[in-house]
């Protein structure tokens, strides 16, 4: 197998990438969940290296949990104890054990979308 996988975030709002966001990964099974990697994102709003690595990578269901909301307060896009959003979960599935996945993020206080990239 040689598939990976990869993200980004992006903030929308402030035309920037978004450093700073915790990411974390679980392989997900029917109701059971096991975190397989967590990541920092850099200035640059992607993690320093595949969140799930060529070595790591099996095909299945997944699901990448955003922490935004330390991220949103400290931008000031957000505040006080309850945010809109705080963790963004996207669950998703990956097929091809060759194929490059890339989940990105794009980013605002009060919404957000994804896609497949590459």
């Amino acid at each position: 197998m040689s598939g990976y996988l990869t993200t980004h975030i992006l903030d929308t709002a402030r035309g920037c990438p978004a450093e700073g966001i915790h990411i974390a990964l679980y392989r997900v099974s029917g109701n059971s969940h096991k975190k397989i990697a967590e990541a920092v994102t850099n200035s640059d709003g992607r993690t320093d290296a595949p969140i799930l690595p060529t070595e790591s990578f099996k095909t299945g269901s997944y699901e990448l949990i955003f922490f935004v909301g330390d991220y949103l307060r400290d931008t000031g896009q957000a505040e006080g104890e309850v945010l809109f959003l705080d963790q963004i979960p996207i669950r998703f599935g990956m097929s091809d054990p060759e194929a490059h996945y890339h989940v990105p993020l794009l980013l605002s206080p009060y919404g957000y979308s994804t896609y497949r990239g590459s």
